[in-house]
């Protein structure tokens, strides 16, 4: 499936590309089909888009350059780590530019007595947790692709991970943003203090999926590493026990770092592929981590095991030491790149329910799953309710895409029925735009859409994606700032 095609054929393109010349030498100019072909998809590679061409920048100056010329050359473009989204929010525009920012990951600054890093969009996710370790601080958000993704792609999508039921996703963790516009201005979102004043600009621009434009720089906001873990897995015989089992933790007071979920074809594909040590007859295991200060974990994991055992869990096991601790979260961060072994392709969809709604759609999913005859896996971020159900199909095979697609629709349209979301941390990208309006009136997209004109009047930055199809004209007053016309005034 091609992204559709979204840029006029009159763009002077031989211009346009002599005048890329003057900002990157030949070999950083990619053009030809073998070297288009790794930026043409991203994570979800039923969407592929052909780019005209993908600049890889070095410096932030590159990328601003870039920017002011296609905003000169009307030209569409959008910016991009590892690739790693999993809506096609990071699918190129077609026939647009792509740049390249896995160059700019350079950890500019670093205070470990204010717990502060300033970050490249290029940095990836984990590198700025080694980065900070000998000071006993770590930056919070883990998604699973934490050793690949880059914390631009992070912004972008605000992502979160196993342990954001504690600690938050990635927009309570940054703290301001430096910000090539699509017009090229500079701005400054945010400040490196935890205190702000005024409209919160930096949480606007963090996931916005690159509509608003380039991240150049990232304040990043640190923990300390907590004192003492205790990493607990619990065996179900039924999908819906093991959700109800995290109502039943949370309502007891207790507020672990993570809980996590897989039934047993997530473990299947963990087992084989790192043998983590899951349970054999289990038809779901919950992970349950507890974390802060040694009183505070201790006090606590008595609690956490008498509800676990009122839940009905049929075998209780605690990690025995920080290998197997390791050993548990190594199989459940594999677990979708794991089930490639079970498919020769996944769609991973990234629906929301409330936490007291999970055993409710669980059993659902299963439902649709047996109606459908398409195998569903499902791991998922259980402490917050972000279902990753992974719905498996084999492309080769004439109509099974629109059939996987069509069930992936149906979870979707479930999470919307029980309360929930369309996403939690994936984004919408191209896959969830046409479920936009489901989740939201015709008043509240509208409204998205004029909020991006108010940036991006020509709808350069990562055109297509996000929103549904853009229908009113911008809105403009010439001579202003188009988001002071909005009323989003970020001057001093």
């Amino acid at each position: 499936m091609s992204a559709e095609p979204e840029i006029a054929s009159t763009q002077n393109l031989t211009a346009f590309f002599s005048e890329l010349g003057r900002i990157y030498p030949a070999d950083r100019i990619l053009t030809n089909n073998a070297q288009l072909a790794p930026y043409e998809s991203d994570g979800l590679t039923c969407f592929r888009a052909k780019p005209c061409g993908v600049v890889l920048s070095e410096t932030q100056q590159e990328v601003i350059d870039t920017v002011k010329l296609c905003h000169r050359f009307e030209m569409p473009f959008i910016a991009r780590g590892s690739g790693t989204s999993l809506s096609g929010g990071s699918v190129p525009i077609e026939n647009g530019l792509v740049i390249a920012l896995n160059r700019l990951n350079t950890i500019l600054s670093y205070d470990a007595e204010q717990r502060i890093a300033v970050v490249e969009p290029g940095v990836v996710n984990l590198k700025v947790s080694q980065h900070v370790a000998a000071d006993r601080l770590y930056y919070a958000p883990d998604p699973s692709s934490g050793p690949v993704c880059t914390i631009g792609g992070n912004v972008a999508f605000n992502s979160g991970g196993a342990h954001c039921l504690k600690y938050g996703m990635t927009s309570n963790h940054v703290l301001g943003i430096k910000v090539v516009l699509p017009d090229g201005e500079i701005v400054e979102l945010g400040g490196d203090s935890l205190e702000s004043v005024g409209q919160d600009l930096t949480g606007m621009f963090i996931g916005s999926e690159g509509l608003f434009g380039v991240a150049l720089e990232i304040t990043l906001r640190l923990l300390p590493l907590p004192e003492k873990f205790y990493t607990l897995q619990a065996a179900y015989d039924s999908l819906e026990k093991a959700g109800n089992a995290v109502a039943m933790v949370v309502a007891s007071g207790l507020l672990p770092g993570a809980m996590e979920i897989m039934d047993r074809l997530t473990m299947d594909a963990a087992e084989a592929a790192i043998s983590a040590g899951y349970p054999k007859d289990a038809a779901a295991i919950l992970i349950v981590e507890l974390e802060g200060t040694s009183d505070e974990v201790d006090a606590e994991t008595p609690l956490l095991h008498r509800v676990i055992e009122e839940s009905g869990a049929y075998v209780v096991e605690a990690a025995k030491d920080v290998d197997h601790r390791l050993k548990i979260w190594k199989g459940r961060k594999s677990a979708f790149s794991a089930v490639g072994r079970l498919s020769p392709d996944f769609i991973v969809q990234d629906g929301v329910v409330p936490r007291t709604k999970l055993a409710e759609a669980l059993r659902e999913i299963e439902r649709l799953s047996g109606e459908y005859g398409i195998r569903v896996a499902n791991v998922f971020h259980a402490g917050d309710g972000n279902l990753h159900p992974l719905v498996m199909f084999d492309g080769r095979e004439e109509g099974a895409l629109h059939k996987a697609e069509e069930l992936s629709g149906e979870i979707i349209r479930l999470c919307i029925r029980l309360g929930g979301s369309i996403t939690g941390e994936h984004g919408v990208g191209l896959e969830k735009r046409v479920y936009l309006g489901e989740m939201y009136g015709e008043e509240d997209i509208e409204f998205m859409h004029r909020l991006q004109r108010a940036v991006d009047p020509l709808e350069l930055a990562n055109r297509g994606k996000k929103l549904p199809a853009s229908t009113a004209p911008a809105l403009l007053t010439r001579g202003a700032h188009p988001l002071e016309k909005a009323g989003v005034i970020f001057r001093d």
